[in-house]
Formats: C-alpha cells, structure tokens, sequence
C-alpha cells in the first residue's frame, strides 16, 4: 500500500519547471530515500507535500487524503524537518519544542520522548543559540518526531553532525518504520547513509523521477544500463551523468 502517490505533479516558475510530471509512490512503512544533486526539485516536492507551495498542475494524496481539498488533515499526520530549522535563540532547546508541543495539544510526556530519542535530553536547558548546527540539526528533529506522526518528511537531516551524529540519526531513522509504525521520506547527499537506511530510493534530476523502486532492482537496472553497481554512489552519478548528456543532446 502506498501512503505518498504523486500523479503528475508539477511546479513552475514561470519559464523555469522545478519539478516536472512527478509519479511517485511511497510504501507505508517504509524509508524512502529522495535523491538528486542541488536544484534536482526535492525541496520543492517536499514543500508541496507540506502545503508549503502550489503545484502548477498534477495532484498529491497522503493516506488516501487529496490536497488542496483535505490540507489540513494532511499536516496533522506529517511530521517535518525542511532545510535549516529555525528556532528562537533567546530560549532553550526545551522551550523551542515546547512551543510545537503546546501548539499540537501534546501531553509533556512527547516532548521529553522526542529529546531523548534525538540524543538532546543533557542540552535541553541550554539557550538555542548555543547550540553547534548538529545540536539545532537534532533539535530540529525533534519537533519532527514529537508526537510521533505517521509521516515524517526529512531534508537533509543529517547535515552539520559529525561522524557519530551521522551514525545515530542514520540508526535512528532506519529504526522509525518498525518501532513507530511510521513512514519516513528523507532527502540526503550522503549516499552511503540513504543506502544503509532506505528500503526504496527515487532518483531526481531536473525535476524529472529518473529512477523509483528498491536499491535492489535500482543495481539490476544499473547492470543492464553498464553503469557500475558497487555503491549506490556510482550508480547515482552515472545515471545523472547519462541523464545530463542526453537532454544536452536534445536541446
């Protein structure tokens, strides 16, 4: 059962398309790593699912919900993490997800959870400009999960850690399907870490889908293609590389 489906999802600005005839299917229960270099479309896709920008054309359903005409009832089920998380600096971290908490109409109880799955519970009294980009990174998080919510759409949520950062959200995420029933859409440049974490990968570039389905069937597609199959990395730059000549060609 899919709980994203996109039919032909488009965003335009007027001459420019950021994201074009998008027909993606997201399985519940599962990661679903978003992959593509800078400007592929991912954040534009992502705000769309959050409301956060119209689509010029083709629809979105999440959990059998249609947007525009049932918005609302989709933000009640997605948690999100978009580009930098901006907090008030002149609080602490547990007064910044407070504020979500209090605004969702959730018991204290998942404000504390939150901050210790996040690894934040020994810095949540320390004012949020204090705090290093891995530390705002977490907290950032954390107002995601708070909650737990069904959906959790992810951008970049690992930028700003260092090596055991990375390692702990990575784990963390991987974790979230099985211990929280959830479904998890995550955008990342560290392809090393989507290939350990995700179940299925979709693969945009200038805002067209390339590629969508498990990393098993994306390596059988790459071995019939004659792109390499060793990392998911290779097989990603040489699928955009064969992309970018051909529409290079066509133009």
């Amino acid at each position: 059962m899919n709980i994203i489906e996109t039919k032909n999802l488009t965003k335009s600005y007027g001459d420019f398309t950021a994201v074009s005839h998008l027909n993606m299917h997201i399985r519940k229960g599962t990661v679903y790593g978003f992959l593509g270099p800078n400007g592929a479309g991912k954040s534009t896709t992502m705000k769309m699912f959050l409301g956060l920008t119209k689509p010029t054309d083709g629809s979105f359903s999440v959990d059998g919900k249609t947007y525009p005409s049932d918005r609302r009832a989709i933000l009640q089920e997605v948690g999100s993490f978009i580009e930098a998380p901006a907090f008030y600096g002149n609080l602490t971290g547990e007064e910044n997800l407070d504020i979500i908490r209090r605004i969702l109409g959730l018991p204290k109880s998942a404000m504390n959870e939150a901050l210790e799955l996040v690894g934040l519970t020994q810095f949540r009294r320390r004012l949020a400009k204090k705090y290093s980009l891995g530390m705002k990174q977490r907290l950032g998080l954390a107002s995601a999960l708070i909650g737990r919510p069904p959906i959790l759409i992810l951008d970049e949520p690992t930028n700003g850690l260092d090596p055991v950062g990375i390692h702990e959200i990575r784990t963390l995420i991987r974790s979230l399907p099985q211990r929280y029933d959830c479904t998890v859409l995550v955008s990342s440049h560290l392809l090393s870490e989507v290939e350990l974490m995700a179940d299925d990968i979709g693969i945009l570039n200038h805002g067209r889908l390339l590629f969508e389905g498990s990393i098993q069937s994306l390596r059988e597609t790459a071995r019939s293609m004659g792109f390499p199959t060793d990392n998911l990395e290779n097989t990603f730059l040489a699928m955009i590389d064969e992309d970018n000549r051909r529409m290079g060609e066509r133009r």
